[in-house]
């Protein structure tokens, strides 16, 4: 089997991730890394020796292709120039989603894929897990008939979100992206891999209810450490991340601080953005989010995004014509609607890598850019796009009020 050569641009959690699942195995190599923190290149290049080592993307672009691939996963906003450009040099892209946060630099990516005729491939990792799998064998031998209706939720948890979209990198629309499209377009997209349609219509409510100034209590302070209230709020830094002190994983601690000491996550608290009071912080995007979908042929989906969850798996209640499903991202009731019998189905979900995600969406991208299967990978580029068009105009409906139409075709 062919041995893939990988370029890494951005070498965060996720970059750091995909580079894990393609390289321990064999099939993959390291050839380069493009990462400005000089801490995460120097461990990117210890960990990978014979790299090469570069600080910014286009140092490597400037050079003769010298991978046959490349993993882009910078940050959300960062994504659309390397994208274009790598692809025009010639390299195979997995390209962490969101794609871009405007939409036509969507399309910018895509066009500069197809004109290279490369393999391209977003990080949808929901098709690629075992729980997938066994839905869509479920939906595809035909047990509960047509999908008339799905109810989805994702559930960020309170200390996730607070993590991430109060305090950290996703927290502002302006700096980021909005809520939609940076956390959820992985099931907007499962969803219409579920039901093998295009959106048609789409509706949506939410906002940022709870993280906002008005709800700060009389006594509390800017920073958690001199806050006397840490016992009883439920999204104190200390109560969150102090736990993890000593763990087997790296995550959620590698993002505040290279010393995952105690003594280096208190400094972290202490200095910076992850011990603010999460209603002194500068955050923008919503809290809380529905979204009701029509689909070409009248199914029907509702998907609701919330904060104020436990950390756990998507939900799922599929209604079919002849039967149902009921999963909760491990196991599936299966309802015969005409036996009146159900079945248990275990899906044996590995309880890391995005339930198995990241591990099959690396094999899919390997095996086609290795030539073992060109049709490993799950979603094709207008796919891709398509997920992130239903994420913009959710929002628009939300913004407006409105139920917004999603033309039948899309371009390219």
């Amino acid at each position: 089997m062919q041995q893939v050569s990988l370029a890494l641009v951005g070498a965060g959690a996720r970059g750091s991730r995909y580079t894990t699942c393609a390289t321990e195995g064999g099939r993959a190599r390291l050839a380069a890394v493009a990462e400005p923190d000089p801490r995460r290149r120097a461990s990117m290049l210890a960990e990978h020796p014979g790299a090469l080592g570069f600080e910014d993307w286009r140092e490597l672009a400037a050079r003769p292709r010298v991978a046959d691939a490349v993993i882009i996963a910078t940050m959300d906003a960062d994504h659309v120039e390397p994208a274009v450009r790598f692809a025009e040099l010639g390299y195979h892209i997995l390209l962490e989603k969101p794609m871009a946060v405007r939409l036509e630099d969507c399309r910018r990516i895509i066009e500069a894929a197809q004109k290279s005729g490369v393999v391209f491939a977003v990080c949808h990792v929901m098709r690629y897990t075992p729980y997938t799998r066994a839905v869509k064998a479920v939906l595809d031998s035909g047990r509960i008939g047509e999908i008339v209706s799905i109810e989805h939720l994702e559930p960020v948890g309170w200390w996730h979100h607070a993590h991430s979209y109060v305090r950290g990198n996703w927290r502002r629309t302006d700096e980021a992206t909005f809520m939609l499209l940076a956390k959820s377009c992985h099931d907007l997209d499962w969803l219409t891999y579920m039901i093998g349609q295009r959106v048609t219509r789409v509706s949506s409510f939410g906002g940022l209810k709870h993280f906002t100034a008005a709800n700060r209590p009389d006594a509390a302070a800017d920073r958690c450490l001199d806050c006397t209230l840490v016992s009883s709020c439920p999204y104190a830094a200390q109560r969150i991340y102090l736990p993890y002190v000593g763990g087997a994983e790296s995550w959620p601690l590698n993002v505040l601080t290279s010393d995952p000491t105690e003594e280096g996550v208190l400094h972290a608290l202490r200095e910076g953005p992850y011990g603010r009071c999460v209603y002194a912080c500068d955050n923008d995007v919503v809290d809380h989010q529905v979204v009701n979908l029509e689909f070409e042929g009248g199914a029907t989906a509702s998907f609701t995004m919330t904060a104020f969850s436990p950390k756990a798996p998507r939900k799922t209640r599929i209604f079919g014509t002849r039967g149902s499903i009921d999963g909760d991202g491990a196991l599936l009731t299966v309802t015969d609607f005409v036996t009146g019998a159900t079945e248990v189905i275990d899906a044996h979900v590995p309880k890391d890598g995005h339930s198995g995600g990241d591990e099959g969406l690396i094999t899919a991208f390997l095996d086609a850019v290795g030539g073992a299967d060109p049709a490993a990978i799950r979603s094709n580029p207008k796919e891709s796009l398509h997920s992130h068009e239903i994420a913009w105009a959710a929002e628009e409906a939300r913004l407006t009020g409105t139920v917004v139409t999603i033309p039948s075709k899309e371009q390219p």
